[in-house]
């Protein structure tokens, strides 16, 4: 019986909606399972479960890890694309292999001839097209593909054993750009795209080289490679981003492009001298994550209104604050992406250019030639400029020329390192700018930190212990009227806590959003900044005015499951 006729039988399907999805499985000569899942009719789980009972063959649940190299190599890859069916298991003499289409009588006869080339004897369970698709990926892993560029290494470093004599560093250089090398570091640079993860770290250590990815703000340890490979690695680094190789005392900085699953990523470089070696980091600037919405970074309700009611004025300055790598620069990236429109001239001074914009005049600061924040604004304001984003206000001349071009009638966009929005203004103050400059500069500032997602598959909801369920009412109280309109909160409320499943690698946690607080220029502050500038005071009227703190932001977002509570009390806990 077709599955379309189980699904009748289950009353899932009525007659004339099977009879169409009958004709559209014929005509288009794909699988029923195929149409059926992208008809969303029913779940993949479903759909498998009623297969399974019609084949009288098990379904079978198989995770990544649990099936190992030796076995995956029983049916090699092309094979198992193109009959979807993969080995998940062997004992003694006989193969257990997970099958999505175990009908398919082509795919029955490959089984047979594969395994009779073994010698071999098999048994076939039910698998769906995602377990599938995630036993594959496992043929492409970076231990492996990294393993056989080793082992070539190997060989070469034999052969050269055989010449015996030195390289020369012409011959170093050819040797570092051809395979295997340039191998193990396109390996590493494709399986970072491909995780997710923000950056890479290339350590080394007494008798190992140790590589790392960072994934949603934590780093893990992916491979422990041969020590003697990691002036090759780093050579390669370099060579890449167009920086010296015989250079290993002092730091350097550099970036290189490359295409990766048909996408153009940037990459990042930075070299750091260490006791052992040098060290190499490389972030990963993959523009379809950079490059995102103020909604997609996290910004909601009041505080996405009193961004983009400031993004609407002529002139002004808008600070992001918060401490390194908390995402400031990604945030003055998607509010230039709305105001970069055709009747508008945008300069940006940025030390590294993270990520290029279309239509935006971007320029790379060189501090080593003279080329500073300052020295750029200086020249910025003679381009005609309407807006102008400066990378990062650090020095008490870049304050004054970043002011002076917000009070002559343009869109500045800067970053500023404090721990909060409130402290915008005693900062500015220590750069040397005079509070009554103060007010008819400043638009917003807006301070945030990032906090790792939950993740959707696996998230478990849960009533909350005593201490958090008073803590998250406690801060809810404390809300202003219009963040509270909304609200609904019972007292016996429920929130998300981390479970961990395949989808997340068994983190709990899948990619991150911001937290924020927004800090609005008002006539109040105004005269508050000219007569007592202090914390306590600009706190209390951040509070009239109805500021949403970043750990009431976060309290937000775990009771609409989005976060749990100890990511927020890690990145948000009282000042």
């Amino acid at each position: 019986m077709t599955l379309v006729r189980q699904l009748i039988q289950k009353k899932i399907l009525n007659k004339e909606k099977a009879t169409s999805l009958e004709f559209e499985i014929k005509s288009s000569g794909r699988k029923e399972e195929e149409v059926i899942l992208e008809k969303k009719i029913v779940s993949e789980s479903f759909l498998f479960k009623l297969k399974s009972e019609n084949l009288k063959i098990p379904l079978k649940e198989v995770l990544p890890e649990d099936v190992i190299f030796k076995v995956l190599e029983r049916i090699p890859e092309e094979s198992a694309k193109y009959y979807k069916m993969i080995p998940i298991r062997q004992r003694d003499d006989l193969l257990e292999v997970g099958m999505v289409y175990p009908e398919d009588l082509k795919a029955q006869e490959a089984l047979k001839f594969l395994t009779r080339q073994e010698k071999l004897s098999y048994e076939v369970f039910l698998i769906t097209p995602t377990t599938f698709n995630n036993l594959l990926k496992k043929y492409r892993t970076l231990k492996k593909e990294v393993t056989k560029a080793l082992e070539e290494l190997e060989e070469e470093i034999k052969v050269e054993k055989v010449k015996a004599r030195p390289l020369a560093p012409a011959e170093f250089e050819r040797l570092v750009e051809e395979a295997p090398i340039s191998k193990v570091v396109a390996v590493m640079l494709r399986h970072a795209v491909e995780g997710d993860a923000s950056d890479i770290h290339i350590e080394p250590t007494r008798d190992k080289l140790k590589v790392r990815f960072r994934l949603d703000g934590v780093l893990h340890s992916s491979l422990l490679l041969p020590i003697r490979i990691h002036q090759a690695v780093v050579a390669r680094v370099k060579i890449l981003s167009n920086l010296k190789i015989d250079e290993m005392r002092v730091p350097q900085d550099g970036r290189f492009s490359t295409r990766i699953d048909g996408q153009d990523i940037d990459f990042r470089v930075s070299t750091f001298p260490t006791t052992e070696g040098e060290k190499v980091a490389i972030r990963v600037l993959d523009p379809s994550k950079g490059m995102l919405s103020l909604e997609e970074l996290g910004m909601v309700g009041r505080n996405l209104e009193v961004i983009k009611e400031a993004i609407k004025k002529p002139y002004g300055m808008i600070l992001a604050t918060g401490p390194t790598g908390t995402g400031k620069t990604t945030t003055l990236y998607a509010i230039l992406k709305i105001l970069n429109q055709e009747g508008v001239n945008i300069v940006a001074l940025e030390d590294p250019v993270e990520y290029y914009i279309g239509g935006i005049n971007q320029s790379q600061m060189r501090p080593d030639i003279g080329y500073t924040f300052a020295t750029g604004l200086r020249h910025v304001v003679r381009q005609d400029p309407d807006i102008i984003m400066v990378g990062e206000i650090r020095d008490e001349e870049t304050a004054s020329l970043a002011t002076h071009a917000a009070l002559t009638g343009h869109v500045v966009l800067s970053t500023l390192h404090t721990t909060n929005a409130l402290g915008t203004i005693p900062r500015l103050i220590d750069l040397g700018i005079q509070p009554y400059l103060i007010p008819p500069t400043i638009s917003i500032s807006l301070a945030q930190r990032l906090v790792r997602r939950l993740c959707p598959e696996c998230k478990k909801k849960v009533k909350p212990k005593l201490k958090i369920r008073d803590l998250i009412l406690k801060e809810t109280e404390a809300l202003s009227l219009t963040a509270k309109k909304d609200l609904k909160i019972s007292k016996s409320f429920s929130i998300f806590e981390p479970k961990g499943c395949k989808k997340c690698r068994f983190e709990g946690y899948s990619g991150r959003i911001g937290l924020f607080e927004v800090l609005v220029m008002t006539d109040e502050l105004s005269e508050l900044i000219l007569k007592e500038p202090s914390e306590v005071k600009i706190a209390e009227e951040a509070e009239n005015q109805g500021m949403i703190t970043m750990k009431q932001d976060g309290i937000l977002k775990v009771l609409d499951g989005i976060t749990s509570i100890e990511e927020v009390l890690r990145v948000a806990e009282e000042k």
